[in-house]
Formats: C-alpha cells, sequence, structure tokens
C-alpha cells in the first residue's frame, strides 16, 4: 500500500467518523494521580502498585451516591419484580463490560445452585430463578476468551444478538457500557425498549459530557424510557483503560443491586432469621461503599503492597526472558479470563490461542482447569452451557456488515471456543520456552468448600501432576493463604472477605488484585509511557481514535498528523504480521519512528531498563 493510502484513511476517519473521536470523555483521559506510573514502578514496585491501586479511591464516594439514588431503587425494584412474575433479565456488554456481563450471570447461576438446597433444609416454597439472568456479550461467549474487534462499532449488532437472546415485554435489559457511548451496547437498549422491557443504562462518564459530545449517547440519554445510572469516576488509571475503575464501579453497584433485590424476594417466602441463618444476609447497599474502601486499605497494607511487588516481579522476569505463565484455578476460572483476555488489545500481547493453531504466537498467559475435560470446564466457568453466536454470511448481509465481515465472517460458534483447550491435556507450548510457569490461584475459602465437597484432593493432585513439566511454580492466595507445599513460592494477598449470596467480595478482590498485577507487569517491562498505553491495537473505530491521541500526545504533534502517521503503521504492521515476523503495536511502531516528545523521552529511557 501507499502512503497516500494511509493518508486517504486518515482523512476519511478524521471528516467521516466524528462520532468516535472521543477525547473530550474523561475515561479516555490521563489521571494525574498515576501520570509518572512507568517510571516510578522502575524504581520502586511496591509504590507503583499502591498508585495503581490509589486511582480506585475514586470509586466509594460515586458508588455511595449512586446506591441512595431513585435511579438504584429503581434498579433493585425492576430486578425484584422479574422475580416475582418470572421474568428475565438480560445483561448486556461489550469487551470489559461484556465479560462483566458474563460474571453477573455466571454468579447469579453459582448462587442459585448453592442456594436450592439451603432453601429446601429452610422449608418454604421458592421457586427455581436460576434462569432468570441471560449474559448478551459482543462476538458471544467466544469473545470471553479472545476479544472480537469491531462488533462494538454496529448498534444493529447489538440489536441482534438481544433480539435473538429472546427479550420480551416486561423483562429487564440492563445495559453496561465503560464510557457510555458504544455503539453495540447502545444497540442493545433500543432494542430492549422495542420490545417493551424495563431498561438501565449504566456508563461512567459524566451525562452532560456524554450528551454534549456524543450524539448517539445523547438519544439515550435524553430518552425518557431509559433509567440512567451514571457512575463517572473520572479517569482510568491508565488512561482508556476502562477494564480498571470503569467496570470495577459498575459490577459493584449492579451485584449490589442484584442482591437487594434477591434478599427482598426471598422474605416473601421465608422469614429473615431463616434467610439469615441460611447464610443469605440482608445487604445494606449504603454500607457497601464503605467495605469496598476497607478492602482496598487491606490491600495496600505494606504487607500487601510488598506482596503484589514481588509478584509483579515474578511474572515480569518470565516475560522479559521470553517465557510463559500458565494459570490454573477452579471457582475463580472466569476472573482469571476475563483479566487474561482484556491484556491482549490492551498491551498488544498474542492472544489465547487454539490448540491445533501451529501459525499464531503463542500467548504469554494462559488459563488452565487441573481436572476437568475442555467442555466440563466452559461449563464450570459459565455454570450453564456456552451461548455461542452461529452466525453466518446471510446473518451478516441481513445486518449490513462491513466487506471484511462479508468476505471472511468470523467463526464464533461453539466448536470454535472448544479448541481452545483450557483442560488437563497436555499442552507442551505452554512449558516449551527456558522460563515458565504454572499459578495456582485461589481466593477466598475455595480450598476449605473443595474439601467438604470431597474436591480439594483430587485438584491439588491433578495441580501437581501438571506442575511436573513446568520449570517452576506459584500459588497466589487472595483473602485465605494458598493451600501448602503444592508450589515452589506462595503468595499470599490478605483481606477480609465477608460472604454474600453472589460472591461479591471475592469477585472484587480478585478483579482489583489481578487488574492491578498484569497492569503493573505491564508497566514494569516497558508497555506503559507514563500511564499511556503505548502498545494499544487499534482494534476499532474507538481505539483508532484511542491510538491516534495516544501517538499525538507522545510525539507531540496534532491529531491529523497522528492518525496519518497510524494508518501508516498499521500498513505496515499488518504486512510484516502476514509475513510471520514477529513485529510491535502500530502505536509503537509510529512512536518508535517519528520520535517521543521531550516530555516522555526520559520516561520511556527509565520504563526500558531491565527489559
Amino acid at each position: 500500500m501507499s502512503t497516500q493510502s494511509s493518508r486517504e484513511k486518515a482523512r476519511h476517519f478524521i471528516e467521516n467518523e466524528t462520532p468516535f473521536h472521543l477525547g473530550a470523555l474523561p475515561t479516555e483521559q490521563a489521571h494525574p494521580g498515576t501520570a509518572d506510573l512507568s517510571m516510578r514502578i522502575q524504581s520502586d514496585v511496591a509504590a507503583g502498585v499502591a498508585q495503581l491501586l490509589t486511582v480506585d479511591e475514586d470509586i466509594p464516594p460515586v458508588a455511595s451516591r449512586v446506591m441512595q439514588s431513585e435511579a438504584f431503587e429503581s434498579l433493585v425494584g425492576a430486578f425484584l419484580q422479574a422475580m416475582r412474575e418470572e421474568r428475565r433479565v438480560f445483561f448486556t456488554g461489550c469487551g470489559s463490560t461484556g465479560r462483566l456481563s458474563i460474571l453477573l450471570d455466571a454468579a447469579w447461576r453459582e448462587c442459585w445452585q448453592r442456594l436450592g438446597p439451603k432453601l429446601d433444609k429452610a422449608g418454604g416454597t421458592v421457586p427455581d430463578l436460576e434462569d432468570l439472568t441471560t449474559s448478551v456479550m459482543a462476538g458471544g461467549d467466544y469473545a470471553l476468551i479472545r476479544a472480537v474487534e469491531g462488533f462494538e462499532d454496529f448498534t444493529r449488532f447489538g440489536r441482534h444478538q438481544l433480539r435473538e437472546a429472546g427479550v420480551g415485554a416486561g423483562d429487564v435489559v440492563v445495559e453496561i457500557t465503560e464510557g457510555g457511548e458504544t455503539s453495540f451496547v447502545i444497540g442493545t437498549a433500543w432494542e430492549g425498549v422495542d420490545a417493551g422491557a424495563r431498561v438501565f443504562f449504566v456508563f461512567n462518564n459524566p451525562a452532560g459530557v456524554l450528551a454534549e459530545h456524543v450524539e448517539r449517547s445523547r438519544e439515550v440519554i435524553e430518552d425518557g424510557r431509559i433509567t440512567l445510572l451514571d457512575l463517572a469516576t473520572g479517569p482510568m488509571g491508565i488512561a482508556g483503560s476502562t477494564r480498571l475503575q470503569a467496570t470495577t464501579a459498575e459490577f459493584l453497584v449492579v451485584a449490589t443491586a442484584l442482591e437487594t433485590a434477591l434478599r427482598r424476594f426471598l422474605e416473601d417466602h421465608l422469614p429473615g432469621a431463616q434467610l439469615d441463618a441460611a447464610g443469605i444476609p440482608a445487604p445494606e447497599p449504603a454500607s457497601r461503599a464503605q467495605r469496598f474502601r476497607a478492602l482496598l486499605d487491606e490491600l495496600r497494607s505494606p504487607e500487601n503492597l510488598e506482596t503484589l511487588g514481588e509478584y509483579v516481579t515474578f511474572e515480569a522476569d518470565i516475560y522479559r526472558d521470553g517465557g510463559r505463565v500458565t494459570y490454573a484455578a477452579d471457582h475463580y476460572l472466569l476472573d482469571i479470563f476475563t483479566d487474561t483476555t482484556e491484556r491482549s488489545p490492551t498491551f498488544s500481547l498474542p492472544p489465547f490461542r487454539k490448540f491445533d493453531d501451529e501459525v499464531s504466537a503463542v500467548s504469554w498467559a494462559y488459563v488452565k482447569h487441573p481436572l476437568d475435560s475442555t467442555p466440563d470446564t466452559w461449563k464450570r466457568v459459565l455454570h450453564r452451557e456456552p451461548r455461542c453466536l452461529e452466525w453466518d454470511a446471510s446473518v451478516y448481509r441481513e445486518l449490513d456488515a462491513p466487506e471484511a465481515i462479508l468476505q471472511n465472517p468470523p467463526k464464533l460458534d461453539r466448536e470454535e471456543l472448544y479448541r481452545f483447550r483450557i483442560c488437563r491435556e497436555e499442552d507442551p507450548t505452554r512449558y516449551a520456552t527456558e522460563a515458565n510457569a504454572l499459578v495456582l490461584l485461589t481466593v477466598g475459602n475455595e480450598i476449605e468448600q473443595m474439601e467438604q465437597e470431597g474436591r480439594a484432593s483430587p485438584y491439588l493432585g491433578g495441580f501437581r501432576a501438571m506442575a511436573g513439566s513446568f520449570a517452576g511454580t506459584a500459588a497466589l492466595g487472595i483473602g485465605a493463604p494458598p493451600p501448602a507445599g503444592v508450589s515452589e513460592r506462595a503468595f499470599h494477598i490478605a483481606c477480609e472477605l465477608p460472604p454474600t449470596p453472589l460472591a461479591l467480595w471475592e469477585h472484587m478482590a480478585a478483579k482489583l488484585v489481578l487488574n492491578t498485577l498484569s497492569t503493573a507487569t505491564m508497566a514494569l517491562i516497558g508497555r506503559v509511557i507514563g500511564n499511556w498505553m503505548a502498545c494499544v491495537e487499534a482494534g476499532n473505530k474507538k481505539l483508532i481514535d484511542r491510538a491516534t491521541r495516544l501517538i499525538s500526545e507522545l510525539t507531540g504533534v496534532d491529531y491529523r498528523t497522528a492518525c496519518e502517521r497510524l494508518f501508516e503503521a498499521i500498513e505496515v504492521v499488518t504486512e510484516l504480521r502476514r509475513s510471520g515476523k514477529k513485529v510491535m503495536s502500530p502505536v509503537e511502531w509510529a512512536v518508535e519512528k517519528y520520535g517521543l516528545a521531550p516530555y516522555y523521552a526520559e520516561r520511556r529511557a527509565q520504563s526500558r531498563k531491565g527489559a
């Protein structure tokens, strides 16, 4: 391709894709509290970790305000009515919020699977509501493990997926979008309205700013049929990385609303004392923000910061040596999937590779269950059978998809999902390099629960059997210490995790810890400049805009010039990748070619020391 071609593409994006120019949104801006993250973490890893966790302090005041609002009470009431009338609740999202929608669905189903026997013992007649919730993620369940870039750009894709899921009158649709501008999620909002469902729009930018700058968002915000929950917390710890504070706040608020409605529903059938005895406490939404702050304080204790820093160094050293990390988990496989999948587009890492793919680069991180088969592991992750898309070219044609999709429709069905072998099956690629490790993750008292179920011994035995192939092993325990004697190294993040029906605090602690560890690790090995994700992939229109702004910020040129440089870089990098060469991301290529602005030059040099 010619240089002129890249300039034409840049001109088209600048002049015709203005709805995706999102630099005015706080979620796309740099947080002042982490401006020197890449340099600080080189001199003191624990201090860099503390700096990342400090940004989460922006969440409690917002969560407290929202959980005392009429909109929150309306959401609780809608959940409660759906339970009483046996309607359905749909959680929709894209990217990190799509994975959040799957987590909410899975947590509800696991809760109900545990709850059934307890309710039977307590007496009363309670209808089975395990199938109350449904998750609708852009790209289906396949996108849980491998990002399906481009889906989020089309409202009609969102409409079609929700329609296929069977939304109807009287149902509840909770649209969860990081910044409030995702076209796919907005499409599910309009489909829910048209179907006669009660629709809630959960987002993380000020409604006024969204309405001023993004027309598709303004149309939703100003529609009286849609209830708004504005959780704006400000910029993310890494500019634009909404997998961090945005989805954390959204999970806290939506999960609390669902647990509050569950308790009220069960009180229709059983006395409160019996529910307390069955381990179903009454949530106090007003206290949830305080509990979140307490969890943050626990994670930032000197002992935990030291441990988190040690683990970051442990994993960074493996990646520096060209090695690979494989996580093993049981109850919290889904939480690891969410974090590891999102590392790929954020830091330009190889995505998870299918078992029969011998061409693509091997992913740096992977996830396995030590015992179950792949189909059984997927069912364990989701607490149901996978829901995948069976769309062929005719469906995409009906949806007026771009020509590139029509020419090569993505395969997103269950058979494709099962090609990701996440089971006990041998995978020599995970330990083919000299540096590699198998890491056991445990959260809360799950090993104790497994012992009660008679599963702990075979599970840990399966881990030990897998460990024999790896150069090193480690165990990371969040809450309770990891099991003794199963690994060469043990890392314990001590924190209190009060029980709730959806295991809210276990999932929250896992999210905070994993997000912090992966982000800090990437910063330590030089994939962050300041607090900008210097290696981000430009896989959709939103990311093209973000990459352009990043090049502009780092190289000191205007938006148009940066956009031209980005499209030039995309062409070069795409061609290099076709030839099988290992290359950097388009953003990094542009930065390397055109040079950093003086402000960032020193920080870049500092962040690459020892990388």
